[in-house]
């Protein structure tokens, strides 16, 4: 049985992997931690294989005043939990970084794409992959993970705000693009294998699929019952527009395909099937 401890006990990310290791019952044990004071520092990390470090601030609009605490949280405490994880014999030590890491929100990334994040964010997690990355040897395995958008069910950000708009509004630009996003059950999924292979290295997850906007927004609304009218009217507007989330919505942001091949399948939901999942209107 691996025994794994999730740091952080309202994740989105943890809370979902916890819940799909259910699935396999008597295969591992799982443990969280809140790092929210110091108290997770008397934590004995020596009952661990794994810890998967998924804390961090996020979803959150960046000011200069909290700045500081992109720095202090998801690098600094993220390093300083490596640290104690390698020192306490831990096998395997799991990081969830971002797509943020490359800086921009209209691109088809490969291996070659430079780094250059913008935000506080995106810095913040580059900076603790350098140095949770340098700490990596045979007997402490490190696994960066850089997946695109998460969704699925009762998730925050971009999803939730798109899924308002497929069940309120009859209209929906008509724009084409192409999108890299994860469902999150197999997000779960491609962390368990690589606990199981006990992988180390980068790695870049995403769904099979590549996602059109208007055609999540579009699905999103017929498993409500719904039908969204796509109209080209404002696609001049938008394309001139130079705002951030216009861009998140309606821009190209890829992986290319052959970043997230990984010796054994993790897309265990397409596409349509989890918008129904994430919508609530199919069982698993």
């Amino acid at each position: 049985m691996k025994r794994i401890l999730i740091t952080g006990t309202n994740s989105y990310v943890g809370n979902s992997f916890e819940k799909w290791l259910k699935n396999y019952p008597g295969e591992y044990s799982i443990d969280k931690v809140s790092l929210r004071n110091r108290s997770w520092k008397k934590k004995n990390f020596s009952n661990y294989d794994v810890v998967l470090h998924v804390a961090g601030i996020a979803h959150r609009k960046e000011t200069k005043q909290n700045a500081d605490l992109y720095y202090r949280v998801n690098r600094d405490l993220a390093l300083e939990v490596a640290e104690i994880s390698k020192h306490a014999g831990v096998k395997h030590f799991i990081f969830l970084s971002s797509m943020s890491v490359y800086g921009t929100e209209n691109a088809v990334i490969d291996k070659s794409t430079p780094l250059t994040p913008k935000s506080n964010y995106g810095k913040s997690k580059l900076q603790a992959e350098e140095l949770i990355g340098a700490l990596n040897e045979e007997k402490y395995k490190v696994a960066i993970l850089r997946p695109p958008m998460i969704y699925g069910a009762n998730c925050k950000g971009n999803y939730t705000k798109l899924a308002g708009i497929a069940k309120k509004s009859p209209i929906f630009p008509d724009i084409k693009n192409k999108r890299s996003m994860i469902y999150v059950d197999n997000l779960s999924e491609f962390i368990r294998l690589l606990i199981d292979n006990y992988n180390s290295g980068l790695f870049f997850p995403q769904n099979s699929e590549y996602v059109e906007t208007k055609e999540m927004v579009s699905l999103i609304a017929k498993t409500h019952g719904k039908n969204i009218k796509l109209i080209k009217l404002f696609n001049p507007i938008i394309s001139m527009l130079k705002i951030s989330t216009v861009n998140k919505a309606f821009g190209n942001l890829i992986y290319e395909k052959n970043m997230s091949e990984y010796k054994s399948n993790y897309n265990i939901a397409s596409f349509n099937k989890s918008i129904k999942l994430t919508e609530n209107v199919e069982s698993k």
